[in-house]
C-alpha cells in the first residue's frame, strides 16, 4: 500500500463495514431457516409452508426500494451523508430479530437488511470510482463484494454454533462500528466540484491523495486533479442545466451504450446462476453422497467465495477488469456444464467428488470476475452527468432478476429438471462471456475520459 493511495484503501475498507452487515443478512437466513422452522424453538411461530420462501425474497424487494431512494439521495445530499443514514436500516434490521414473534416481523428485518443494501450496492461502487487513482481504483472496487462474503461467511459460522437470536445481537454491532469509521471521512472531490465548492474538493481530495493541503497549492497533480474536476461540472451559469438528468442526457450514444452494457452485466451476474445456487448448497453435497452437516457445508461454500474474491481483489489490477470477467464466465459455464450433465446421467463411476468439485469451482471461478467485477465496470464506464441514475437503474435490473429466479427456480427445477436448470444457466454464461468480449471494454487503469471516448 502506497502512501499515496493509502487514506483511499483505508476509506474503501472503513466504507466496506456496511458490506459485511449485508452479507450476514445473505448468510443469517441460511444459516437461521432450520432452527426457525422448528416449533417453539425460538419463542416465536415456526416457519411453515412458505413464510421462508417470502421472508428470503424481501431482501430483494428491500433492495429495490434502498436502490430507488439511496441513488435519489447521493445527488441531493451527497455521498457522505447517503453512507452515513446507510446504517440506520441495518442497525434496525438486526435489532427487529431478536424480539421477532411471527415471520411478519422476520420479513421486516429482512425488507430493512435488503434496503441497506440496496444503498450500499448503489453508493459505495461511486464513491470508491470516485475517491480513487485510476491504478487502484479496481481494487477498492473489489472491496464490495469481498467484504459481503465475510458477512456471508460470518454468519455461517456464527449460525452453525449460536442460536439466531444471539447472532442478531452480536451481528448488530456492525452498523456502529462502521458509523465510527466513515463519519472521519470527506465528502468526495467530485461532488463537492458539482457543487462549486471548490475549497472543499480541494481539501478532499488532498486527504485521498494523502497529501498536506497546506503544500497543495504547489502540488502540480493536485492542481490538474481540481482543474479536471472542476472543467467537467461546467461554468455556475450552466450548472442548473449540467445536474439536471434528462431523457435527453440517455439518448446520447455513450451513455445509452453504457445502460445497455450495464444491464447486460447486471443479467450475465444472475443468470450465471452462482447467487441462485448458494440456496441449493445443502441439497448439492447431500446429492454428492457427503455426510458433512448442511451448516458445514454452507462454511466451506463460504470459504471458497471469500478466497475466489480475495483473488480478483489481487488479479483486478493485474489481469484487467474485462480478462477476468471472460475467464470467469467461461470457468462458471463449464461448472456448470459437468454438474448438469452428473445430474443428468448420474455418475457411473461412483465418483461423488464430481458435484461437489463442480460446485466449489464454480463458485471460486465465478468470484473471480462474474460475480465481483461488473458492480465496479458499471460504476467506471457511467458518464458523470448520469452515473447515479444509470447505476441505479442498472442495480434495479440486478433486483429483478434475482427476485424472478429466487422465487421461481423451484418451478423452473420441477418443469425442466435440476439438470436442466443448471444447462440453462451454463448455456446463458457462455452467451454472457460472448457479450462481455463484444461490447464491455476494458477499463483497468484508464481515467474516465478515455473510458467515455472508447464507449
Amino acid at each position: 500500500m502506497s502512501s499515496h493511495a493509502r487514506n483511499q484503501y483505508i476509506t474503501g475498507l472503513c466504507a466496506n463495514i456496511i458490506s459485511i452487515s449485508y452479507g450476514a443478512f445473505v448468510g443469517w437466513a441460511s444459516a437461521s431457516f432450520v432452527e426457525l422452522q422448528k416449533a417453539d424453538a425460538t419463542g416465536s411461530e415456526p416457519l411453515i409452508g412458505d413464510d421462508a420462501g417470502w421472508i428470503g425474497s424481501m431482501l430483494c424487494v428491500g433492495g429495490s426500494l434502498g436502490t430507488i431512494f439511496f441513488s435519489w439521495c447521493a445527488d441531493k445530499f451527497g455521498r457522505k451523508r447517503c453512507l452515513l443514514l446507510l446504517a440506520l436500516p441495518a442497525l434496525l434490521g438486526w435489532l427487529i430479530v431478536p424480539f421477532a414473534k411471527t415471520p411478519m416481523h422476520l420479513a421486516l428485518s429482512r425488507l430493512m437488511g435488503g434496503f441497506s443494501g440496496g444503498g450500499t450496492f448503489s453508493i459505495i461502487p461511486i464513491y470508491t470510482a470516485e475517491i480513487s487513482d485510476d491504478n487502484v481504483r479496481g481494487t477498492v472496487g473489489t472491496f464490495l463484494v469481498l467484504f459481503c462474503n465475510v458477512g456471508v461467511l460470518a454468519a455461517f459460522i456464527l449460525g452453525t454454533y449460536l442460536p439466531c437470536r444471539i447472532v442478531a445481537w452480536i451481528l448488530s454491532t456492525l452498523p456502529l462500528a462502521y458509523l465510527c469509521g466513515v463519519i472521519f471521512v470527506p465528502e468526495s472531490p467530485q461532488y463537492l466540484a458539482s457543487k462549486n465548492d471548490v475549497k472543499a474538493a480541494e481539501k478532499s481530495l488532498c486527504f485521498f491523495r494523502n497529501i498536506s493541503y497546506k503544500k497543495s497549492g504547489t502540488n502540480p497533480q493536485i492542481k490538474l486533479e481540481l482543474e479536471n474536476l472542476m472543467e467537467k461540472t461546467g461554468d455556475k451559469s450552466a450548472e442548473k442545466s449540467e445536474t439536471s438528468v434528462s431523457l435527453k442526457d440517455f439518448a446520447e450514444p455513450k451513455a445509452r451504450k453504457a445502460l445497455c452494457i450495464g444491464m447486460g452485466l447486471m443479467a450475465v451476474n444472475q443468470l450465471c446462476g452462482c447467487f441462485v445456487m448458494l440456496n441449493y448448497t445443502a441439497t448439492i453435497f447431500k446429492n454428492s453422497g457427503s455426510t458433512l452437516p448442511p451448516n458445514q457445508s454452507a462454511i466451506i461454500v463460504g470459504v471458497i467465495q471469500l478466497v475466489g474474491t480475495y483473488a480478483s481483489t489481487l488479479l483486478v489490477e493485474r489481469a484487467g477488469r474485462k480478462s477476468l470477467l471472460i475467464i470467469s464466465v467461461i470457468g462458471t459455464g463449464t461448472g456448470l456444464l459437468c454438474l448438469g450433465l452428473f445430474m443428468c446421467f448420474g455418475d457411473p463411476l461412483s465418483g461423488s467428488w464430481i458435484p461437489v468439485a463442480s460446485f466449489s469451482f464454480i463458485i471460486f471461478i465465478g468470484c473471480w470476475g462474474v460475480i465481483t467485477l461488473p458492480f465496479v465496470v458499471v460504476a467506471e464506464i457511467m458518464p458523470p452527468k448520469i452515473r447515479n441514475l444509470g447505476c441505479m437503474i442498472c442495480m434495479l435490473c440486478l433486483w429483478l432478476y434475482s427476485f424472478f429466479l429466487l422465487k421461481y427456480m423451484g418451478l423452473f427445477s420441477e418443469l425442466i429438471g435440476m439438470h436442466g436448470v443448471m444447462f440453462f444457466f451454463s448455456t446463458c454464461s457462455f452467451i454472457g462471456a460472448i457479450f462481455i468480449g463484444i461490447c464491455v471494454p476494458e477499463t483497468k487503469g484508464k481515467p474516465i475520459e478515455e473510458i467515455l471516448r472508447r464507449l
